[in-house]
């Protein structure tokens, strides 16, 4: 039968707890799971295993991760072999060829005791379903993850920003938005990885050029699960400000059903007439919808001359 310190010990082994001290010789521990150190615990195992220096947590470190090293059942990626880590495979394969979990092990760079980084990643996939869903996961969410902590959360969602950026910038180079076609290629690629799975309705504006160029996208309003408020006197002005001979209109359907309400038809309707006063066209209204291919063209189904 185990003694009371061997417990301890074998506990603090088992959850990967380390005993430090401070400057000032107050001794405290560090767990990576969360939930796991009550104070009481933390009392118990300082006073148990007598632990009182600095020496002392330093020596009793280095067994904990000893043990932890030989109970751990997977090989940190660094000790794999060269043509099975994950970044010595992206440049040797290119990172078209690497499956998710492997981008995200480069991503995340480390693992938690006992799985590599590539493991978590995989777990991080299999718990949310889809680069999708973990995008559209706040940092609280992904950092419930065991393994993901707020530093780890910040690096996935800085990379799948980067993803974003890039379809905006390739977007921002079109030379002329002049048909439907166009106008729903342009929203694609600019505003639907934002808006999409948004759970609230944003309105939104491009501004023209009289050539037809975007020259500014403007955020107009953010309403409720069904519905923004618009008042098109806005738009009328932020079209004035950057000298905008036309503008199309974008907005997004929490709901995924891209048909226009009577509300979205008579909204449409009045920006038009507000425009028209100061002679700036309205070429088209865009819905989003949740999938890709899920957008409503005014101009495309007639409702916009």
């Amino acid at each position: 039968m185990n003694s009371p310190g061997e417990e301890l010990l074998d506990f603090m082994v088992a959850n990967a707890i380390y005993p430090f001290c401070s400057k000032k010789g107050k001794i405290f521990l560090r767990c990576s799971k969360k939930g796991i150190l009550t104070e009481g615990k933390k009392k118990e195992i300082i006073e148990q295993l007598n632990i009182e220096t600095g020496d002392e947590c330093e020596t009793l470190r280095e067994e904990i991760k000893k043990q932890v090293a030989e109970r751990r059942t997977t090989r940190p990626i660094k000790e794999w072999i060269k043509e099975e880590r994950p970044r010595e495979m992206l440049a040797r394969l290119g990172a078209e060829n690497l499956p998710l979990s492997k981008l995200l092990a480069i991503i995340l760079r480390t693992g938690k005791n006992g799985s590599s980084a590539e493991e978590l990643g995989q777990t991080l996939l299999n718990h949310f379903g889809s680069l999708r869903a973990i995008d559209a996961a706040p940092i609280s969410e992904l950092s419930k993850i065991e393994g993901i902590g707020p530093a780890k959360a910040a690096q996935i969602k800085a990379s799948l920003e980067l993803g974003k950026r890039l379809f905006q910038e390739r977007a921002s180079t079109r030379k002329k938005l002049t048909r439907p076609d166009d106008v729903i290629s342009y929203v694609s690629e600019y505003y639907a990885p934002y808006l999409r799975d948004k759970e609230k309705e944003f309105f939104n504006v491009i501004l023209l050029d009289i050539k037809n160029k975007p020259i500014d996208n403007v955020e107009i309003s953010k309403g409720s699960v069904n519905a923004t408020i618009v008042d098109p006197k806005e738009i009328v002005r932020a079209a004035s400000l950057k000298s905008a001979s036309s503008v199309i209109l974008v907005h997004n359907h929490p709901s995924g059903e891209t048909t226009p309400s009577q509300d979205d038809i008579e909204l449409t309707n009045r920006i038009v007439s507000a425009c028209e006063l100061l002679g700036i066209k309205v070429l088209d209204h865009v819905i989003i919808g949740k999938n890709m291919e899920d957008f409503y063209s005014f101009a495309k189904e007639g409702l916009i001359g």
